[in-house]
């Protein structure tokens, strides 16, 4: 028997890492002598250059960048295979580190992920993965590309910060300073939302109020991102409104794909590919994912789905194992994965489900592989 654990976090208490080793003492309990294997996996968020950084045994790198105030703070990306980065776009303009006092989009900027981004193409790295959940920003990514060479110009002639208060001044752009690297440069933007730039589902009105927007500064701000959208047609000839991930972290997925001429994807299947998941498949009898809780939503973008789908393609059968279950979980099982395990084997409130994390998986995990070795006794009984 072969078995690859390749599950999600469970966040605040299971690290993948943990739940590798929990899954390999279950089954080799169960299963003495089984073949086992573990691979960190995560859709996009948090945790993403942690995970392809452990499978590609690339390295962290450290940088001095300004954070969404424009505070000086340290930062860091992944890097891998010689020519690869990884960027989580949150560990330079993520909303946990603006304190809830300060929050205001107005005031925030993605200068710091283009400051990252800046430092991979001067380090050589040609390809570029970037996840761009969590962020603070609703900038329309006018301080990541500022930070990339970029001039936004106001009426007078005068270069903006690039702040989200700056969206409504935007006049003109310069594009002569873009960073000379860009044009030979793959970027790939995880992204795992189809929103428009604006509009009542774009980048203001549905991500914007969680950043300090109040309804004032949210409805000065819709008008002021349809007046950048205006310019950037004008000046550039393209339109950053409509196509499907341009309201990400507020309109930085539009600025990835009109400055940079990004690819969206999922986040992850970008994961996936980056860490040649389906080579790993082969030979494999059961795969074992999970995540911290799955209900209707873990089969759009979620590791679950992700991992599962892959499982179902090569016929090999993948079940899951979670903290718990939430409405339309059974979903799932149209994307590959088999059945799901909770850890939760009692009635108990949430503080003493997290105290008691570690004791609650390993549980799941002997259930798991308890009831694999009753279906083999029964195939081998026919």
């Amino acid at each position: 028997m072969k078995f690859l654990f390749a599950s999600d976090s469970f966040k605040g208490t299971l690290s993948s890492e943990n739940i590798i080793s929990l899954l390999t003492e279950s089954a080799q309990k169960i299963f003495p002598g089984c073949e086992t294997f573990g691979v960190p996996v995560a859709d996009g968020g948090e945790g993403t250059v942690d995970a392809v950084i452990a499978v590609t045994k690339g390295s962290i790198k450290k940088v001095t960048v300004h954070g969404p105030l424009m505070e000086e703070t340290v930062s860091s990306y992944g890097e891998f295979n010689g020519d690869s980065a990884i960027i989580e776009m949150a560990a330079a303009s993520g909303l946990p580190m603006v304190p809830v006092e300060k929050r205001n989009p107005l005031n925030t900027t993605t200068y710091g992920t283009g400051e990252l981004i800046r430092d991979a193409l001067d380090s050589g790295y040609r390809k570029i993965s970037i996840a761009i959940g969590g962020s603070a920003t609703n900038d329309g990514g006018m301080g990541a590309m500022t930070a990339l060479g970029v001039k936004f110009l106001d009426k007078d002639g005068n270069v903006l910060a690039g702040l989200g208060s700056d969206l409504g001044k935007v006049a003109d752009i310069d594009m002569s300073g873009l960073h000379p690297a860009v044009k030979d440069t793959e970027f790939t933007v995880m992204c795992d939302v189809n929103n428009p730039l604006t509009g009542p589902t774009g980048a203001t009105y549905t991500f914007g109020k969680q950043k300090g927007g109040t309804p004032e500064i949210l409805d000065k701000m819709e008008g002021d991102m349809k007046h950048y959208a205006q310019v950037i047609l004008e000046k550039l000839g393209v339109d950053a409104d409509h196509f499907e991930g341009a309201g990400a972290a507020g309109g930085l997925g539009a600025a990835f794909k009109v400055f940079l001429h990004a690819n969206m994807k999922s986040g992850i299947e970008t994961v996936l590919d980056l860490i040649e998941f389906d080579r790993l498949l082969e030979g494999v009898d059961l795969v074992v994912t999970g995540e911290g809780r799955i209900d209707w939503q873990s089969a759009f973008g979620k590791v679950p789905s992700g991992i599962g789908m892959r499982c179902k393609k090569k016929g090999i059968p993948a079940v899951a194992i979670v903290g718990g279950m939430g409405d339309g979980a059974e979903k799932i099982f149209d994307f590959g994965v088999e059945s799901i395990i909770p850890t939760i084997n009692g009635a108990m409130d949430i503080s003493e489900a997290l105290d008691r994390a570690v004791e609650l998986y390993k549980s799941a995990a002997d259930r798991t592989f308890r009831m694999l070795k009753v279906g083999m006794e029964l195939k081998n009984e026919k």
